[in-house]
């Protein structure tokens, strides 16, 4: 387990990229400043959350996780705080998109498909500037990179492939990786995930390429 410091100086790297990139971000510390403020669970996922397990990079949307009954509440504190976000609710996510360029700048996702459903009872609590948040452990970080394509059937190839690379590092950075653990996740996907997202690794390890 790495130390939360780690998990801190990722997530603000991973801010300062952003900020730099793009004209326009809402800041992930300000996300969890809302909901902590309200006392909302919720776990920080997405590039931010697994900001530590692997090298920063920029994202445009914070995504959270949220506790199912607790999702109404989160959106209407989101868009109290941030007016110029307007909510579109699907089946798994609520997407806070800016009114005038559409684009998303916030996903609040539902856990009611795996691995999600399962997230608040594999994640790790950091401690950073005042504010306490959770994101995935190391094992759903990298569980969460298996699914991504089977949780978005219609997911664009350039997202798999950033998926991938996310996966290969994370894999690379962290030699601690429990197999086991991993393997029982990868089982909530579908029945023989577990060996498969296993195997991934073992891949990585020897240098190999993953098929996507």
């Amino acid at each position: 387990m790495i130390a939360s410091s780690v998990h801190e100086r990722g997530l603000s790297t991973a801010t300062q990229i952003a900020r730099f990139q793009m004209d326009e971000i809402i800041a992930p510390q300000q996300v969890i400043g809302v909901l902590n403020g309200a006392k909302v669970p919720f776990v920080l996922v997405g590039a931010y959350g697994l900001a530590g397990w692997m090298q920063p990079r920029a994202t445009q949307d914070v995504d959270v996780v949220v506790a199912l009954k607790q999702v109404r509440k989160a959106v209407r504190l989101l868009t109290e705080a941030f007016p110029n976000l307007e909510a579109e609710d699907v089946e798994v996510v609520v997407r806070l998109r800016d009114r005038t360029t559409k684009e998303v700048m916030i996903d609040v996702m539902k856990p009611v498909q795996q691995p999600y459903r399962e997230i608040f009872k594999n994640a790790t609590r950091i401690t950073a500037k005042g504010q306490s948040y959770r994101v995935p452990s190391l094992e759903m970080a990298l569980t969460c990179k298996f699914a991504a394509p089977m949780i978005s059937l219609a997911r664009v190839d350039a997202r798999k492939y950033q998926d991938a690379h996310d996966f290969i590092v994370m894999v690379q950075k962290n030699p601690e990786i429990d197999l086991e653990r991993l393997a029982q996740l990868g089982d909530l996907i579908y029945p023989g995930g577990g060996k498969e997202v296993v195997e991934m690794v073992r891949k990585v390890r020897a240098g190999e390429k993953l098929t996507l």
